[in-house]
C-alpha cells in the first residue's frame, strides 16, 4: 500500500509538472468517455432497458403477415380466432390508440385516447393505483362508458382528487365516468392518458380491416419459437379456411421492447458505433501523447533500471499514471455526458420511443467506471511495456552524448496516426454520406407548397349517426367560412391527413360501373373484392376544395370539388396522378365510378371528377402513393381528426389569434392545436437531421484529433530529429531538401492512413444503408471528398512542423557536438 501511494503521489506530481500534457489528454478523454456515456445512455434506455412491467421479456407483440411478407394489424374475427385457438399464450389482448378532444377538466384538453380489450391490463401486469379496474359489465357492446386514467392526467386535470365518483368526462360526445387511476409512468400505448374498454366499439366482421394492435403475454415455460410455430400454424388453417376473405398467411410474433423499437434500431447502433470509433481515436491521442512523454524520461527510466528497478515496477508506475489520467478524464466525461444527454433527448426527433427511461443511471455509471477502468490499463500497460523495453545501456550513452532519441518509437506513433486516420476517415465517409442523403431529400418536391402556410389541428369526435353528420359539416362550412373572412387570409381548406404527420388511412377500392348494383352491406361489397382484376390499393382522403388551392396541388384535368357537390348529390372523387396512370393507362378516367364504401361506411359509388398532382404524403422517402380523394361535405365519417390549411402573407400570431376566437365560439370543447407547415415540414426531417448532426460532430472531432495526432507527432519528431537536420544543413542540404524530408513522413502516414480508410468504410458504411436515400454506401463522391479533406488537413498539419524544421540553426543545433 505504501509503494501504490508513493506511485500515487509521484504520478500527480509528473501530471502537474506538465500541464499541458495532462490537460489534453483528460479533456480528450472526457471528450471521448462522455461521448461515449451519453450515447450508450440514449442506447440503453431505448434498446436495452426492461420495459417497466412484470417479466417483461414475456411480452410479444403479434402482427398479422400477408403472402408478400408486410406486416399489417389485427382484424377481429382473425383475433378472436387466434386467440381462442392457442395453447402458447396467457392473455391476448387488442388495443388501439387516437388524439382526441376531452372535456370535463378545468379546461378541454387534447389527449391521447387508448381502447383497450379485456385481457390488456392483466397481462401488462398493471392495476390501478386508486379506483378499480375495469369490471366484466363495463367491457360489453352498449354498456355505460368508463375510463381509466393517467396518473400525470389525474394530477394535473383532475385535482388528483381521491373521490372519483365525482369525475366525468366528455369523451367522443358521451358522458364517461372514471373508475381508476393507473401508476405513475404507465403510458402504454402511444403514451396514452385515458384507457376505454375496447368492447364498447361495434365489432367489425371483415378479415380484411386491419384496425388493430395485438399484445400477448407467453404462457411460463412456453419458449417464443414455439409461440411462432403455433401461431404460425393457425394462420395457415386460417387462410385455408377463408382463403381469399382473409389476407393473412402467417403471424410475426416479437418481444415488444423490439417491436416498439425497431424503427430506430439500426440509427442508434450505427451512432454508437460511430462513438465507439470516437473514443478509439480520442486513446489513440492519448496514446501518442504518453509514448511522447516516455520517450522524454528515457534517461530517468534508464537511471531507473539501472538501479534495479525491474519492467513490472516501471509498468506499475505507468499504469498508475494513467489511471489517474482516466479517472480525472472519466470523471469529466461524466459531467459532459449528463449535459450531452439532455442535449440529446432535446435534439431527438418526435419518433424515437422511450425517451422518458434515457438517463444516467447505475448501469450507465458502471459501464463508464469499466470504460475509464479499461483505458486505464490499456494505455498504461502498452506504453509502459514500450518505454521500458529499450536498451538502457543505449539510453544512457545517446543521452549522455546529447541525442535526444532514436526512431524506434517514431514508428510506433506514425502507425498510431495511420491508425487514427483510417477510422477517422470512416466517420468523416459516414457523415458525408448522411449529408449528401439530406441534400437529396431537401431537392425533392413534395407537390405541395410550405411557404406562408398556416395549420390548425382539430381533435373532434368522429360522426357516427345521421344529426352527428349534417352538425359536422355545417360546423366546417362555418368554420371555413370565417377564417376566409379573417384579414390577410387568401385561402383556406382542410383535409383529416395533413402530409407529412400521421399519414392515411388506406385500404381497397373497387373499379365499378354506373350501371352495377349498388352493395347492400358490407359482407356484399367483400364478395366483390374477389375480383383482384377489379380493385386496387389506395390511400384515402377528406378534403375541401380549398385544400388544394391553398396548398398549390395543381388540377390535371377535370375539376376540384365545389359547391354543387352537397350530401344528396352524386358523391364524387378527385384521384392522384398515379391512380390514373395505374387504372386508366391511355384512357380518360373522368366520369368513372370507384366503390371505396369500406373505407367509411357508406356504399354509394364514387363519380370521377378530377385528377391532381401526385404528393408526397407519408414522407419526402416516400413514393407518391395512389390515393382518392373524397369532399368533406359529402364523407364526412373520417373528419375526426381534422387539419385546416391556411394561405396568408400576415404574422402567424395574429392569424392564430383570430383563429382560436373563431373555433372557441363554434364549439368550445374542441382545443385547437396551431403551427405552421415550414415547421412540419422541419419536423419531418427531424430524424435525418439528428442521425446526420450526431454523426457529423463526432467526425469533425475525431478530425481535430486526428489532425491533432499528426500535427504532434511531426513537431515531436522534428525537435528529437534537431541534431540530425543541423548536421545536414551544415553538410549542404537547403530549405527544399529539409521541407520535402519532413513531409514525406507526413504525407506516407496519411496515404496509409486514407487506402485503410476507404477499405474499412467501403465495407463498413454498408450498414448505413437504410438511412440513405438516392444515394449508395460507396457513393464515389463522398468518399473522394472526404479523402480530400483529410489530406489536406493532414499536409497542413505537417507543413507547420516541417517548415520549422527549415529554419534550424546548424549552429544550435551542434553546440554540444
Amino acid at each position: 500500500m505504501s509503494t501504490l501511494l508513493h506511485d500515487l503521489r509521484y504520478g500527480v506530481r509528473m501530471l502537474v509538472k506538465n500541464p499541458g500534457f495532462t490537460a489534453v489528454a483528460v479533456l480528450t478523454l472526457a471528450l471521448g468517455i462522455g461521448a461515449n456515456t451519453a450515447i450508450f445512455s440514449v442506447v440503453y434506455g431505448v434498446l436495452l432497458r426492461p420495459l417497466p412491467y412484470p417479466k417483461p421479456d414475456r411480452i410479444v407483440d403479434l402482427r398479422e403477415v400477408s403472402a408478400k411478407g408486410g406486416r399489417m394489424n389485427f382484424a377481429d374475427p382473425n383475433f378472436e380466432d387466434v386467440r381462442s385457438q392457442n395453447h402458447s399464450l396467457q392473455g391476448v389482448a387488442e388495443y388501439a390508440a387516437w388524439l382526441g378532444s376531452v372535456s370535463g377538466g378545468p379546461e378541454p384538453t387534447r389527449s391521447m385516447l387508448a381502447t383497450v380489450s379485456h385481457d390488456f391490463f392483466p397481462l401488462m401486469g398493471v392495476g390501478p393505483v386508486l379506483g378499480r379496474g375495469f369490471l366484466a359489465e363495463d367491457q360489453r357492446f352498449g354498456a355505460a362508458p368508463v375510463a381509466l386514467v393517467s396518473y400525470g392526467y389525474w394530477k394535473q386535470y383532475l385535482g388528483g382528487t381521491n373521490n372519483l365518483s365525482t369525475l366525468k368526462l366528455t369523451i367522443e360526445n358521451q358522458s364517461v365516468s372514471v373508475v381508476g387511476v393507473l401508476p405513475p409512468g404507465f403510458r402504454f400505448p402511444f403514451d396514452s392518458d385515458i384507457w376505454l374498454p375496447r368492447e364498447l366499439l361495434e365489432r367489425l366482421p371483415s378479415r380484411t380491416a386491419h384496425n388493430w394492435h395485438v399484445v400477448a403475454r407467453l404462457r411460463e415455460g412456453v419458449p417464443l419459437v414455439q409461440a411462432r410455430a403455433e401461431l404460425s400454424g393457425i394462420a395457415q388453417r386460417l387462410k385455408q379456411q377463408y382463403g381469399q376473405d382473409t389476407n393473412m398467411t402467417d403471424v410475426a410474433v416479437s418481444p415488444l421492447r423490439d417491436a416498439l423499437t425497431s424503427d430506430v434500431r439500426p440509427a442508434l447502433l450505427v451512432l454508437l458505433g460511430a462513438v465507439g470509433f470516437l473514443l478509439l481515436v480520442a486513446c489513440a491521442n492519448v496514446v501518442n501523447l504518453l509514448l511522447a512523454q516516455a520517450a522524454a524520461r528515457e534517461r530517468e527510466l534508464a537511471i531507473r533500471s539501472a538501479l534495479g528497478a525491474g519492467r513490472n515496477r516501471l509498468v506499475r508506475q505507468f499504469l498508475t499514471e494513467a489511471l489517474l489520467l482516466s479517472v480525472a478524464g472519466g470523471a469529466l466525461g461524466v459531467l459532459a455526458a449528463l449535459w450531452g444527454v439532455d442535449a440529446l433527448v432535446a435534439m431527438a426527433p418526435s419518433n424515437l420511443p422511450r425517451l422518458q427511461d434515457v438517463a444516467i443511471n447505475l448501469p450507465v455509471l458502471s459501464f463508464t467506471f469499466a470504460l475509464s477502468v479499461a483505458v486505464a490499463a490499456g494505455l498504461g500497460i502498452f506504453t509502459a511495456l514500450r518505454a521500458a523495453s529499450g536498451d538502457v545501456q543505449g539510453a544512457l550513452v545517446e543521452r549522455g552524448q546529447g541525442h535526444t532519441g532514436t526512431p524506434r518509437g517514431q514508428r510506433l506513433s506514425r502507425i498510431i496516426i495511420a491508425a487514427q486516420m483510417a477510422i477517422t476517415v470512416v466517420l468523416l465517409a459516414g457523415a458525408g454520406l448522411l449529408g449528401r442523403s439530406l441534400l437529396r431529400v431537401l431537392a425533392v418536391d413534395p407537390g405541395f407548397r410550405t411557404e406562408h402556410i398556416l395549420t390548425i389541428d382539430l381533435a373532434m369526435p368522429f360522426p357516427e349517426k345521421t344529426a352527428e353528420v349534417v352538425n359536422r359539416v355545417t360546423f366546417l362550412n362555418e368554420l371555413f367560412s370565417r377564417l376566409r373572412a379573417v384579414p390577410s387570409v387568401r385561402e383556406v381548406g382542410g383535409v383529416n391527413g395533413l402530409p407529412l404527420t400521421t399519414g392515411l388511412a388506406d385500404g381497397t377500392y373497387l373499379l365499378t360501373t354506373p350501371q352495377e348494383k349498388l352493395p347492400t352491406s358490407m359482407e356484399d361489397l367483400g364478395r366483390l373484392f374477389h375480383d383482384s382484376t377489379r380493385t386496387g390499393d389506395a390511400d384515402y382522403c377528406v378534403a375541401s376544395e380549398g385544400y388544394f388551392r391553398a396548398l398549390g396541388i395543381p388540377l390535371r384535368r377535370g375539376r376540384f370539388f365545389d359547391q354543387r357537390d352537397t350530401m344528396d348529390a352524386p358523391h364524387v372523387a378527385l384521384i392522384s396522378e398515379s391512380l390514373a396512370r395505374e387504372k386508366w393507362p391511355n384512357m380518360d378516367p373522368l366520369g368513372r365510378t370507384i366503390e371505396f364504401g369500406n373505407m367509411d361506411g357508406d356504399l354509394r359509388f364514387l363519380i370521377v371528377v378530377g385528377i391532381v398532382g401526385d404528393i408526397r404524403e407519408d414522407s419526402l422517402e416516400a413514393r407518391p402513393r395512389p390515393t382518392i380523394y373524397v369532399n368533406y361535405r359529402q364523407r364526412p365519417q373520417a373528419t375526426g381528426h381534422f387539419t385546416l390549411v391556411l394561405r396568408t402573407e400576415a404574422e402567424p400570431a395574429v392569424v392564430f389569434s383570430a383563429a382560436r376566437e373563431i373555433v372557441r365560439g363554434l364549439d368550445p370543447n374542441v382545443p385547437p392545436s396551431f403551427s405552421t407547415f415550414t415547421e412540419v415540414f422541419s419536423a419531418s426531417l427531424k430524424t435525418r437531421r439528428f442521425n446526420l448532426t450526431l454523426v457529423g460532430v463526432f467526425a469533425a472531432t475525431a478530425l481535430l484529433l486526428a489532425v491533432a495526432g499528426i500535427y504532434g507527432v511531426m513537431a515531436y519528431s522534428v525537435e528529437r530529429r534537431t541534431h540530425e537536420i543541423g548536421v545536414r544543413m551544415a553538410l549542404g542540404a537547403g530549405a527544399p531538401e529539409v521541407l520535402r524530408l519532413v513531409l514525406s513522413q507526413g504525407l506516407l502516414t496519411t496515404a496509409v492512413g486514407l487506402v485503410l480508410g476507404i477499405t474499412g468504410a467501403l465495407v463498413l458504411t454498408r450498414a448505413m444503408q437504410s438511412m440513405l436515400f438516392g444515394i449508395n454506401a460507396t457513393d464515389p463522391i463522398a468518399l473522394l471528398a472526404v479523402a480530400l479533406l483529410l489530406g489536406l488537413a493532414a499536409l497542413l498539419a505537417s507543413y507547420l512542423p516541417a517548415r520549422r524544421a527549415t529554419k534550424v540553426d546548424p549552429i544550435v543545433a551542434l553546440r554540444h557536438e
